[in-house]
């Protein structure tokens, strides 16, 4: 089958990804870190295994930012921009709608994808995923702290060899060993693993699952080395309706094993599922942001002054909504809610408006949390909206307060937080741990 590489843009950065097949539905097809799309056609199984998926399919490979053919970027390749180089992949191949398969760690990408645009999630399909990498009391199905590490550091030491097949791929043979080890080598450097072990070991996207509306398909072989099967199933339980297959076999990578097997329940799941139904509900980072002390502000001023004011102000966060990719959504007296599709771009938003502000001689202080949230109309409703604005309402001035949620899901971009404890929020159920802001580590606009 033909397959040529092709390059969208994401901001500055440029993805590759290969369409392969006419098939009547398209597959996205993320691998995870074991990609690249011109060698992987090389070994002679992975083409198989890759032209099987193409036979009933549209199969749009990509390779993940950082990884392969594609660039790494200016800032670290955090989960947010993964997910959101899968929209870029779709826009550039022309699909409207898809199936989405994420292997590994590229499942997380792909969870946070068809969480956020369900209307164009037609399915999903994991296999081997990860929701949260390291162990801890609620989730006993990652690597303890000191396992991931170590795993990690091996895996990092080993590239290049092939010795990690041991665990990646224990039916391997010699021939196979020798053109892994090259793989290794092309599919990225020493350093960038570096990089993305320390992206993946902070990896915990359990809030996300239940939010997943589109028909799900698990898939997990019993003895995988590298993910428990125990991983697997938990993931299938978060997600509603999703439907979990333990197939036999020891192998971590696909194509080894019976990937035949695996591609076949992949084929009936996409083929026999219709297309999922326009969804009221939606994954969003919401934003709001006021000014602090308006009414005394606007009674120093008077009307006039304080009218134009506010222009001026409206103008300066509208700039920095449009340069971050926020959505406007409710504009009430002298505050703004809008949202974003990942928490990160929120956060150098709200950051951007208040430095941007100061000039004016006003401060504004921000809230921002990422959830569920209901569609009304061109508007948003919901738990998701209360909750940012009520951490909105605890920040001070120039401050920008976000949820936990927010701080887990932009693990590994280097913005630093104050944890500010245990809140409870006026008409939100439970407590909520709230953070500041400290560090940002913000660049230009991605």
């Amino acid at each position: 089958m033909e397959h040529e590489t092709r390059y969208a843009r994401n901001g500055d950065v440029h993805i590759a990804y290969q369409v392969v097949g006419d098939g009547p539905i398209d597959l996205v097809h993320t691998a995870g870190i074991w990609s690249n799309v011109e060698i992987m056609w090389e070994w002679p199984p992975y083409a198989r295994y890759l032209e099987r998926l193409a036979s009933f399919a549209r199969l749009i490979l990509f390779d993940l930012r950082g990884i392969g053919l594609s660039d790494r970027g200016s800032e670290p390749p955090i989960l947010e921009r993964q997910a959101d180089d899968v929209r870029a992949v779709m826009d550039a191949a022309e699909s409207e709608g898809a199936a989405v398969f994420g292997g590994a760690r590229g499942s997380a990408a792909v969870m946070m994808f068809a969480a956020s645009y369900p209307e164009r999630t037609r399915s999903v399909v994991l296999y081997a995923p990860i929701a949260k990498t390291v162990r801890s009391p609620d989730w006993p199905y990652g690597r303890t702290p000191e396992d991931t590490e170590a795993f990690f550091d091996r895996l990092v030491a080993e590239i290049g060899t092939g010795e990690n097949l041991e665990l990646q791929g224990p039916s391997y043979d010699a021939r196979f060993k020798q053109w892994w080890a090259r793989f290794e080598r092309l599919v990225a450097s020493p350093g960038a693993y570096v990089e993305l072990a320390r992206v993946f070991t902070e990896v915990d996207i359990r809030q996300v699952l239940p939010a997943i509306q589109s028909p799900t398909l698990v898939l997990h072989r019993t003895d995988d080395r590298i993910v428990p099967v125990a991983q697997g199933r938990a993931v299938a339980e978060r997600i509603a309706g999703a439907r979990f297959v333990e197939l036999p076999g020891i192998d971590h990578i696909p194509f080894l094993g019976d990937w035949e097997r695996l591609t076949g329940e992949i084929e009936e799941f996409v083929t026999g599922t219709r297309s999922a139904p326009e969804s009221d509900r939606v994954l969003a980072t919401v934003l709001f942001t006021d000014i602090v002390r308006s009414t005394e502000t606007a009674a120093s001023l008077g009307d006039r002054a304080w009218k134009e004011l506010l222009a001026d102000q409206r103008s300066v966060v509208r700039r920095q909504l449009e340069a971050h990719r926020g959505v406007e959504r409710d504009t009430a007296g002298d505050g703004f809610m809008a949202t974003f599709d990942g928490p990160a771009r929120a956060i150098r938003c709200a950051r951007a408006i208040v430095e941007g502000v100061r000039p004016l001689g006003i401060e504004v202080r921000a809230g921002v949390h990422t959830g569920e949230c209901e569609r009304l109309g061109d508007g948003l409703a919901g738990i998701a909206v209360h909750l940012a604005s009520r951490v909105c309402g605890l920040a001070g001035p120039g401050e920008t307060l976000v949820t936990s949620t927010v701080k887990e899901l932009v693990a590994g971009s280097g913005i630093g937080f104050d944890d500010l404890g245990m809140h409870a929020l006026k008409g939100v159920p439970d407590e909520w741990r709230v953070l500041r802001v400290s560090s940002p580590g913000l660049r230009a606009p991605a």
